[in-house]
């Protein structure tokens, strides 16, 4: 059976970071046998004690919606676009490497992490309050975490510019990077945190309960890129847009991260499964009132204080 806490093999737990931080290695490992992984297996244990509060500056994660799951999620899956791209990649294109392979493995781990609020934070309640700015905050953090891995500066740079390939305070196009293979590993980084959320087996499940209330306390009616963001009515009205949303995202991800979703089909050797569930949980989303029954894992800690649901028309 295909848990909820799985990924979309059914074979990965994505609430658990030794589960995934173990196939990311494999991978890693298959590509590069005669490296260390060391970089990668230290990040794992650092995300892992710093979402649940180990880190002495840091609030543990309490957006319950971008948690510790959705961020293992995409790594797992940019590791496997990695893996598609160097599987079959002509002759004549860059091989990624094993100091791009991290960089980008570290870019997707910690691509959410500026939704953690510091512990002298006292303007704020919640991390999703962070919304509009949480990529720039954590392309901050992650630029000072990979110098802490002892990894030269350049690779922290390009860590924390990738980064801004899953966010919107940026458009894709204008991100200052190289051209050719790191523009190719932003693309790839915001295609996975595109498919990994949104194959999702409970992703209309969260959206309605977790992400909603996410967007209103991250006044997700703002501007972004000059561009005005969506205001949902509710949960259920943001599942009711769902399908709108992804006809968008479809186009971002054909147009500005041209269709890296296919190294997937060739990590897989076959069906993108990632795809395959996108496109199941749209057809989900005609019938959400009926479909909606699915219980998400929770990886917050239980003294994380709850979203006030009452207030924010949370059932």
């Amino acid at each position: 059976m295909h848990l909820n806490d799985h990924d979309v093999t059914g074979s990965v737990r994505t609430t658990d970071p030794v589960a995934v931080g173990g196939e990311v290695c494999r991978i890693y490992r298959e590509l590069y046998p005669r490296t260390s992984a060391a970089p990668l297996e230290r990040a794992f244990v650092d995300a892992s004690r710093i979402y649940y509060g180990g880190h002495p500056d840091y609030l543990p994660c309490e957006t319950e919606y971008h948690d510790i799951q959705h961020v293992l999620d995409v790594t797992l899956a940019m590791a496997r676009l990695m893996h598609g791209y160097e599987r079959s990649r002509a002759a004549d294109e860059e091989a990624i490497g094993r100091e791009l392979f991290i960089a980008g493995a570290l870019a997707a781990l910690f691509h959410d992490f500026g939704y953690l609020r510091k512990r002298q934070d006292r303007r704020h309640r919640f991390g999703a309050e962070y919304t509009l700015v949480h990529v720039s905050r954590g392309a901050a953090f992650l630029r000072r975490y990979v110098r802490d891995l002892g990894l030269a500066e350049d690779l922290a740079r390009l860590a924390s510019t990738l980064v801004h390939f899953t966010g919107y305070e940026r458009p894709a196009e204008s991100i200052r990077i190289a051209a050719g293979l790191p523009r190719r590993l932003g693309q790839m980084l915001g295609t996975a945190d595109i498919i990994a959320q949104m194959s999702d087996r409970c992703y209309l499940e969260k959206c309605r309960d977790r992400l909603y209330p996410e967007f209103v306390l991250g006044s997700l009616g703002g501007q972004a890129n000059g561009r005005r963001l969506p205001v949902f009515e509710s949960g259920q009205d943001l599942v009711n847009k769902t399908p709108g949303f992804y006809r968008g995202a479809q186009q971002r991800l054909e147009l500005q991260l041209a269709r890296a979703y296919e190294y997937a089909g060739r990590h897989f050797g076959g069906a993108n499964l990632y795809l395959q569930g996108m496109e199941k949980n749209i057809r989900y989303a005609a019938n959400a009132a009926r479909v909606l029954r699915r219980q998400p894992p929770t990886t917050l800690l239980p003294e994380v204080l709850p979203y006030p649901r009452d207030l924010l028309g949370v059932q």
